[in-house]
């Protein structure tokens, strides 16, 4: 297929890095397609290194938000696309797909905007199909099969996120030096109730210490929070100090990586990186669940009844316990580097 596409995804971080699943799966089923990418400034970091993609398209609204998405929808229409594939739900996708004056236009019905696709496909979290619950890039690859019916959907191990590294992100890695054995932990999360309580992270953090080197990541916003666990010269602080491509390099060679259910594992899960992914306050139902092949999800056990308490999470515990991160089991955690070591 010789056909010009753009997908659209303006969200935030997880869900661009999501998104490349989709790009690498066209890719793949159509080899001569030229893919370009919409995106909102702050994410180009993710899509400018992909070889797949031709063009990266990028609407920054901190800077005349309405206004500078219609300058765009005007250049996007000059690019006479064929299709569009639109991953994001919310209006202003909505806008641009339908004016991006493509031959066919496709989204997810939950978009206030998808009666004017040329095709919209229904858009459930959870979703269940036979008895299994899909994963995002599941969900997303969904929107190639409404225009080409043909095409099955694979399941989730066959559809992973992938980054693409240049030099630059090369050299800052070399330049850290890596010891032979380290581990990477993202222990941050914009929402509170998915984030593994700091009391947890410390001990995981006393008793990791004894097999390698600790590295801390996330934005330079976790300086504060990060700074509770930086508890000898074994534990290094790299908050902020390392992009999102730097950051899923380190995590590739390490012996396993430590997540919530947020951003970084999704950084983890695109370069196929050992992964534990301690979940609180949010379910795997939901889809987001991580890819990677040696990869372990732990959570409290049983299900407590207030689980899932909100699809993203809250800013406190509803039920002021925080149950769902407090009686994740330590030891239990700990004991999935045994998978990697």
């Amino acid at each position: 297929m010789n056909k010009k596409i753009l997908i659209v995804q303006t969200a935030f971080i997880g869900d661009v890095i999501l998104a490349t699943s989709l790009v690498e799966f066209i890719a793949k089923e159509f080899p001569n397609a030229h893919i370009d990418f919409f995106l909102r400034h702050g994410n180009q970091t993710i899509m400018e290194t992909n070889p797949n993609v031709k063009k990266v398209w990028i609407w920054d609204k901190s800077k005349s938000k309405f206004f500078g998405l219609i300058k765009l929808i005007f250049a996007v229409r000059k690019e006479k696309y064929d299709y569009v594939f639109n991953v994001q739900r919310f209006f202003n996708s909505g806008l641009l797909t339908t004016l991006s004056g493509a031959k066919k236009t496709i989204g997810f019905h939950s978009n206030p905007l998808s009666t004017f696709f040329t095709k919209k496909i229904i858009h459930k979290i959870p979703h269940k199909e036979n008895g299994v619950f899909l994963h995002e890039v599941q969900r997303n690859c969904q929107l190639i099969r409404g225009l080409f019916p043909e095409i099955k959907i694979p399941s989730p191990t066959k559809l992973k996120t992938k980054l693409y590294f240049n030099d630059k992100d090369q050299d800052v890695i070399k330049d850290l030096a890596l010891p032979e054995k380290y581990f990477v932990i993202a222990p941050s999360s914009v929402w509170y109730t998915k984030q593994w309580h700091v009391s947890k992270w410390e001990a995981l953090i006393k008793e990791l210490t004894a097999h390698g080197t600790i590295y801390l990541i996330g934005a330079p916003s976790d300086n504060e929070y990060v700074s509770k666990l930086i508890l000898n010269k074994n534990v290094i602080n790299l908050c902020g100090q390392l992009s999102l491509r730097q950051s899923a390099l380190l995590m590739k060679t390490a012996k396993r990586v430590f997540v919530n259910d947020s951003a970084p594992l999704h950084l983890a899960s695109s370069v196929n990186a050992n992964t534990t992914a301690i979940f609180c306050s949010t379910v795997p139902d939901f889809g987001y669940f991580p890819l990677s092949d040696n990869s372990e999800l732990i959570q409290v056990e049983p299900r407590l009844e207030c689980m899932p308490c909100g699809l993203h999470g809250h800013k406190e515990c509803p039920k002021s316990h925080f149950k769902c991160a407090m009686d994740v089991d330590v030891t239990k955690v700990l004991n999935s580097i045994t998978k990697s070591l």
